[in-house]
């Protein structure tokens, strides 16, 4: 890369066989050498981000960023992961909240993407009450004369732990939509418009009277 020190070193997901001692005891030599200036993991879950807070801060150092996915139909990090990072006073970074392009309209409309040529991607959002999601989303930003990508993304913003969401574009132009969510007005009413369009998880204790 040919950089002398880089912002942030991620963690990409949770290592089942490499102890998190041993991976902190060398991000530590990094940090601690001016190497690195901030760590972050991505992917991981909510225990499993508290069990290397815990280990981090043996080598004096914390988990600055965790980068979770989602989006308005992948809400499972509002359950533990945002109130754990909220609590613990890290940076919330999360990324597709496009749910790969479903959220944009375009497959509904019968173009083609990573939802349709790549296996993974078809099996994470190729379900029924995810395509109905995006239809009432396409359907509300019609209505308000917005493109479906600017009312997704700012949705995602607009969470009461204040995501700083990822955005990303093969081009300018696709990017844009993404980029007006910056300054998109997301009301309280509509954020509950948006937000009944999907399936909220149900609480880390399950009890759904509580909810």
């Amino acid at each position: 890369m040919q950089l002398d020190v880089v912002d942030i070193l991620y963690l990409h997901r949770f290592d089942d066989n490499t102890p998190l001692q041993e991976t902190f005891d060398a991000l530590a030599t990094l940090k601690h050498s001016g190497k690195i200036r901030y760590i972050g993991v991505s992917n991981f879950a909510a225990w499993q981000v508290m069990k290397a807070q815990a280990i981090a801060a043996k080598f004096e150092m914390q988990i600055d960023i965790v980068q979770p996915m989602y989006s308005l139909v992948k809400r499972q990090s509002e359950v533990e992961i945002f109130p754990a990072c909220v609590d613990q006073g890290i940076e919330l970074p999360p990324y597709s909240p496009l749910g790969g392009g479903l959220l944009t309209g375009k497959y509904a409309a019968g173009e083609t993407g990573r939802l349709t040529v790549d296996p993974a991607y078809k099996a994470r959002y190729d379900v029924e009450w995810m395509r109905n999601a995006a239809k009432g989303l396409s359907a509300l930003a019609a209505d308000l004369d917005v493109h479906p990508a600017t009312l997704a993304v700012a949705w995602t913003m607009a969470h009461p732990a204040r995501p700083k969401t990822i955005i990303s574009g093969r081009s300018a132009a696709q990017l844009q939509p993404s980029v007006d969510a910056l300054e998109f007005n997301m009301t309280a009413e509509l954020y509950d418009r948006i937000t009944a369009l999907s399936v909220t998880p149900a609480p880390a204790t399950d009890r759904l009277e509580e909810a």
